[in-house]
């Protein structure tokens, strides 16, 4: 509920009801730490730049805004919203990046002692398969410092490949359904 103080308007812990206020008494709680994102120095420096453009376009952003208000009827002004539209983009992404870098693990691959993970190149064989493949476990952004293909370690085959080691079936369901088997053939650091 909403309560305005002399401070201000604040969000309250209690919500009406016919028969008056009631207190939430539970609390959330969460088990895991803030996920951490895993990026080379490279990557790191190529998102910093990346948010550093887009915060200081937001002036600019403001303008188009301003410029395509002054065009008329805002319900049939296409500019406009296609200008809002952008601006919400733009401030969603700086949202997106904010939040990855304040919270990314920069540098080399972290020693996991052989296991699969982030920050891991994988070579796997699926079932079924004579080839093998070779893919990294990281953030998509990593995907532009590498020729690897990249899997998102909460991805189904991310996740199923976390911990596993050399020599190792793993399997995972996709969104299909079908259940798919692997096998770790090794795993590395990825070098960048």
């Amino acid at each position: 509920m909403l309560r305005s103080t002399a401070s201000g308007t604040r969000l309250d812990n209690t919500v009406a009801t016919l028969e008056g206020p009631t207190i939430w008494s539970n609390t959330v709680t969460s088990t895991d730490a803030t996920a951490v994102t895993w990026l080379t120095q490279d990557a790191y420096d190529r998102l910093s730049k990346e948010l550093d453009k887009l915060v200081a376009n937001r002036p600019a952003m403001a303008r188009e805004i301003n410029d395509r208000r002054e065009e008329g009827d805002l319900k049939e002004n296409g500019g406009y919203h296609a200008a809002r539209e952008e601006q919400g983009k733009q401030e969603g992404r700086i949202l997106q990046l904010q939040q990855m870098l304040r919270t990314a693990k920069v540098g080399e691959a972290p020693d996991t002692g052989g296991a699969a993970g982030p920050g891991m190149v994988v070579t796997v064989r699926f079932d079924g398969d004579d080839e093998s493949e070779t893919f990294l476990i990281g953030s998509r952004e990593e995907s532009e410092t590498t020729e690897l293909e990249v899997y998102s370690s909460g991805s189904p085959l991310g996740l199923a490949l976390t911990g596993a080691k050399k020599g190792e079936t793993v399997q995972y369901d996709t969104p299909t359904g079908r259940t798919i088997k692997l096998t770790v053939i090794e795993v590395r650091p990825f070098g960048g």
